[in-house]
């Protein structure tokens, strides 16, 4: 077994005497006590607390935006079980590196009867074979596996694996936890605390870092080594320093930010304003910046039949075929699929019918619910049913010329609604020609609807 599985739980390295290693590594809690935020759960009498201090480990998954304290969990989880812990990084793992942990997992299990503890950094990059390579193990408890990621585990772990885990959700970190963080920094940090350090409001950090402890401490580290001693040996960290030392961070995308949700509106508006150069643009700004390419695959799905719709249905299926080659592929070579769905969705004509139906009906639906099935329609089971003549006036479509025969479907009180509007715009034409040809009637009632 490769030492890069379990060798960054390394206790017996010090992070604090290499000037090497960055600050956020080197102030890192070790324990419990020393842990800032997530009182929620690390409290007293709190469920991760209690699993930490009565070493009772159960296969969790830890969601949270990123520098919120999930690995430093998992470390100080390390340093107290008395399990064998071992540690991938999604991103370098493989299937081969999953069933090398299981393979040891098992021996240990055999010779000592000791447990395993698999900590998955990043365990929304693992694609369905991954996952489902830990599925048995976790089940049958040769694992205990512990997930840390910054997506949405519904969307991005498997719900065979998902249904036998607790998921916890960690919250971002406010002003008076980064606060602490740094306070600390500033007083235990050996090289930093060697030196006089003025700084601003922690305030104005937390607007720079998002919340994000590691950037906060990468970044206070820059602006440190950037800041020039006074005579009197004081390095003043101003705010022009900290905009200079975060500038580049800010321009970058942060998928968690502002600028994600700002780009994620250029890209959809570019597809549906049909611009394929800025679609792939926007495309290239969201992968560039490390966004998983399956929320792209996931937005592109939607894209699909909200903005292109019956006016071309092929985009559909290969919305749908995009998403499950990003999966099974990931990166670097994903990004070559979600340009050719990106391309064509974008270059195919447009129509939003389908979106603008389903939301008239919603809106009926919830201004007049309940609204009783016409007796025609009634599904009839039992004798009763029979004698009360549900279904008896129903007309079998397939009886008649052309496989149609105009009846009511809906109920009496919209009877006469028309939600679905298609368009003229590619092969909906087709479908709009055909059904003003079989409903000559409901339409040349003026197309009542609130669509």
């Amino acid at each position: 077994m490769e030492s890069h599985i379990d060798d960054i739980f390394d206790e017996n390295t010090e992070p604090g005497n290499d000037p090497n290693i960055p600050l956020a590594e080197r102030v890192r809690p070790r324990t419990i006590d020393d842990f800032v935020g997530q009182a929620h759960l690390l409290g007293v009498g709190k469920p991760l607390r209690l699993m930490v201090e009565h070493d009772d480990v159960r296969s969790i998954i830890l969601w949270g935006p990123p520098g919120v304290g999930k690995t430093t969990f998992a470390r100080m989880l390390a340093s107290h079980t008395k399990a064998e812990f071992f540690s991938l990084n999604a991103v370098a793992a493989g299937v081969k590196d999953v069933r090398e942990v299981i393979a040891r997992a098992e021996v240990i299990r055999k010779r000592s009867h000791r447990r395993a503890i698999l900590f998955i950094d990043e365990i929304h990059r693992f694609n369905k074979a991954q996952q489902d390579a830990l599925l048995h193990s976790v089940e049958s408890g040769i694992l205990t596996l512990i997930g840390a990621t910054t997506e949405n585990p519904s969307f991005e772990v498997i719900p065979p694996l998902l249904s036998r885990m607790r998921v916890f959700i960690l919250e971002p970190l406010g002003v008076d936890d980064l606060a602490e963080i740094l306070r600390r920094a500033l007083l235990k940090d050996k090289m930093i605390s060697a030196s006089s350090v003025v700084m601003p409001d922690p305030g104005f950090l937390f607007l720079l870092s998002g919340g994000d402890a590691r950037k906060l401490l990468n970044g206070l580290e820059a602006a440190f080594h950037l800041a020039t001693p006074d005579a009197n040996g004081v390095r003043t960290i101003d705010h022009a320093l900290l905009e200079e030392t975060f500038q580049k961070r800010m321009t970058l995308y942060d998928k968690t930010g502002e600028q994600h949700y700002d780009i994620i509106s250029a890209f959809i508006k570019s597809i549906r304003g049909s611009d394929p150069d800025a679609g792939v643009y926007w495309l290239a700004r969201m992968l560039d910046g490390g966004e998983d390419p399956k929320f792209v695959a996931r937005r592109l799905l939607v894209l699909a039949s909200e903005d292109v719709g019956n006016a071309d249905p092929v985009a559909a299926m290969l919305a749908t075929n995009c998403f499950t080659a990003v999966d099974y592929v990931g990166m670097p070579e994903a990004r070559i699929i979600l340009a050719q769905c990106v391309t064509y969705l974008a270059s195919a004509p447009k129509s939003n019918a389908s979106y603008q139906a389903i939301s008239a009906a919603w809106e009926d639906v919830r201004q007049l619910p309940n609204l009783p099935v016409p007796i025609h329609l009634r599904n009839a089971p039992t004798k009763l049913m029979k004698n009360l003549e549900y279904g008896k006036e129903y007309k079998y479509s397939h009886d008649f010329t052309g496989h149609f025969v105009e009846q009511q479907f809906l109920p009496d009180n919209v009877k006469d609604k028309v939600y679905y509007h298609p368009t003229e715009q590619g092969r909906e034409k087709l479908i709009k020609d055909r059904l003003e040809s079989l409903w000559k009637k409901k339409y040349s009632n003026g197309r009542k609807g609130s669509a």
